[in-house]
């Protein structure tokens, strides 16, 4: 059973999808604490009403990025988690912090990495005439949104399509691609480090996630 740490700014939903997937037994993994830094982020309600210790601290009660950081990962660490997830937290972590959890820690991107990342991924997707955008659950490093690619969800941009309706279609899609990652973490298959594995072999390019929601190699 993995101990998950999930960081979020936001509403949760990412939070959502691993909570009902261990209710439902696709995952086995316990979430022992949810961090955030505002504390009227809806995830934080989300834990506690699910029995999940939750914590803000406040980035302006700091003079110093890294020293909100130092605290953060001071109470994160203290949940002892095997596996802490980035599931829309929306601070960038100081290099400091990042490196007290190389190899154990990833992110939830709304783009397909290495394009677009950052903020304002779906606009920016539209405003390039892409005809594909998604998701993509990636190691975290100290440089933004350039970790190893683990896993990738592609989402067709339609006729029409805004940032909105994007992100919405995208999001049914984020779901499962987190899950099915930490269920392939669970069983052993994807192996975290500098140079993730999969099933034993080096991991060469972001496995997909198909239809059915299981990843596979593209």
């Amino acid at each position: 059973m993995l101990r998950l740490a999930v960081l979020a700014s936001g509403r949760g939903s990412n939070l959502g999808a691993l909570l009902a997937a261990i209710k439902d037994g696709r995952l086995n993994s316990q979430v022992v604490g949810v961090f955030s830094d505002r504390a009227s982020a809806p995830a934080l309600e989300m834990a506690r009403q699910n029995g999940i210790p939750a914590l803000s601290l406040d980035p302006a009660a700091y003079s110093r990025r890294r020293d909100f950081d130092e605290a953060l990962f001071n109470e994160v660490a203290a949940v002892q988690p095997d596996l802490i997830v980035c599931a829309g937290y929306m601070r960038l972590i100081s290099e400091r912090a990042v490196r007290r959890c190389l190899g154990k820690m990833i992110n939830i991107h709304p783009s397909l990495l290495p394009k677009y990342p950052g903020l304002h991924t779906h606009a920016r997707a539209l405003a390039a005439g892409d005809a594909e955008s998604g998701a993509s659950v990636h190691l975290v490093i100290p440089e933004l949104d350039a970790g190893a690619v683990l896993a990738q969800a592609r989402v067709p941009i339609q006729a029409g399509d805004d940032p909105a309706a994007l992100a919405a279609r995208i999001l049914e899609r984020e779901h499962p691609l987190l899950v099915a990652c930490i269920a392939a973490i669970e069983a052993g298959d994807l192996e975290l480090s500098e140079a993730p594995r999969w099933r034993g072999q080096m991991l060469d390019a972001p496995l997909r996630l198909n239809a059915r929601g299981d990843l596979e190699k593209h």
